[in-house]
């Protein structure tokens, strides 16, 4: 099982993490601008983040099973389409595909976890996918520019194709987890989101950890154009980069379990927040220095924001016994959409990248930790922490 979630839940990372090194590349090979390339990735986690709260309610009234068959099939299909793109415009279009198909099977993923663990216990298994997973980006960018290599970048959808294919294997051999199945209308399952959104408790947290990803994802936008266009890296030295940024994020999920242990999960949480400002502040005053000063920099704040995302995502859960798919779908809706917004945010101004990345990580230190100041001692948080 554990196998299993680890491969459902790499799907995000590697479709986007696998033509990372192709981006400036695809400029030139569509004749196109940067910000139009730029929009198979806001395309996609738009997509995406709709898509999972399209998703979410009905693996409550089909089951998970039936919805993560229905994702991996129309996944591996968008990927073929995105390898026979003849355009950007065919491309955006595929993408928007392929986010749509995506989001079903990280919804379940989320899900089943919730499924079948609670307390301290789900908090391990999070963040021992969370650990495995990050494998995947720190894997993805250097097999893409191997890729680029010997072939083209169409062959990175080929492969993402390849990869699904793997994944529908294990999934048909997946039992069904969820115990009791919705038994209203479609429609109706649809208006358990706004069930789960009248619950206050829930919505306060999700304003505090959907923000962080902004910064996550606004480094993962503009960190190939940083480091091939502004410091003259060649694909496979970013893919190195990157790569080590990934291995630095792995660790995040460890040393959140090792930490909860002795630390009150408070002083973690505001420690990150904390931590996060002030690398977007080394980001704009130093950042631009090199390369390598700029790898220092962005890996602990990546850091940063995977510690947060187990205790955040689980704090969450705790505050909603029922709808899960629901809640899951708006757990990630919410991350993916401030994510995108993110994305755009850092390439408003393409000439000063890392100022833009260093704002946007500033901005989410101090923000995030603001408002979780004001909630980190109110009971529905302290009631449900698991030391």
């Amino acid at each position: 099982m554990l196998f299993f979630l680890v491969i459902i839940s790499a799907f995000p990372p590697l479709t986007i993490d696998l033509y990372l090194p192709a981006l400036p590349q695809m400029v030139n090979v569509f004749n196109t601008d940067q910000a139009m390339v730029n929009l198979t990735l806001s395309s996609y986690f738009v997509t995406y983040a709709v898509g999972l709260l399209f998703w979410g309610p009905l693996s409550e009234k089909f089951g998970r099973k039936p919805i993560l068959l229905a994702g991996i099939g129309g996944y591996m299909l968008a990927s073929i389409f995105c390898a026979l793109a003849g355009n950007i415009e065919q491309l955006i279009g595929a993408r928007i595909l392929q986010a749509f198909a995506g989001s079903a099977i990280t919804v379940v993923a989320t899900a089943i976890v919730k499924d079948l663990y609670d307390g301290r216990e789900r908090q391990k298994i999070m963040a021992t996918i969370m650990s495995l997973v990050i494998i995947a980006p720190m894997v993805a960018p250097v097999l893409g520019a191997f890729l680029l290599q010997i072939a083209s970048w169409r062959m990175m959808f080929v492969t993402l194709a390849i990869f699904g294919a793997f994944a529908s294997v294990l999934a048909f051999c997946y039992e069904e987890t969820l115990e009791t199945k919705y038994d209203g209308s479609i429609l109706h399952s649809w208006g358990r989101l706004g069930v789960v959104l009248k619950n206050p408790r829930f919505v306060a947290l999700l304003m505090i950890f959907s923000i962080t990803p902004m910064a996550l994802m606004a480094f993962l936008a503009a960190g190939s154009y940083i480091y091939i266009n502004g410091f003259g890296l060649t694909e496979q030295q970013f893919s190195y980069a990157f790569a080590f940024n990934a291995l630095c994020a792995s660790f995040g999920p460890t040393i959140y379990m090792k930490l909860s242990r002795y630390i009150p999960v408070q002083k973690i949480i505001t420690l990150c927040f904390l931590l996060l400002a002030i690398a977007g502040m080394l980001t704009i005053t130093i950042g631009h220095m090199s390369p390598w000063v700029f790898a220092c920099i962005a890996a602990p704040a990546t850091l940063m924001v995977i510690t947060m995302r187990v205790p955040g995502t689980n704090l969450m859960l705790d505050q909603q016994d029922n709808d899960t798919g629901s809640a899951v779908a708006l757990i990630q809706f919410c991350s993916m959409i401030c994510g995108s917004l993110g994305m755009v945010l850092v390439s408003v101004r393409p000439e000063s990248l890392i100022e833009n990345l260093g704002a946007i990580q500033l901005f989410v230190g101090i923000t995030g930790g603001f408002l979780w100041l004001l909630a980190k001692n109110r009971s529905f948080v302290t009631e449900k922490l698991v030391n």
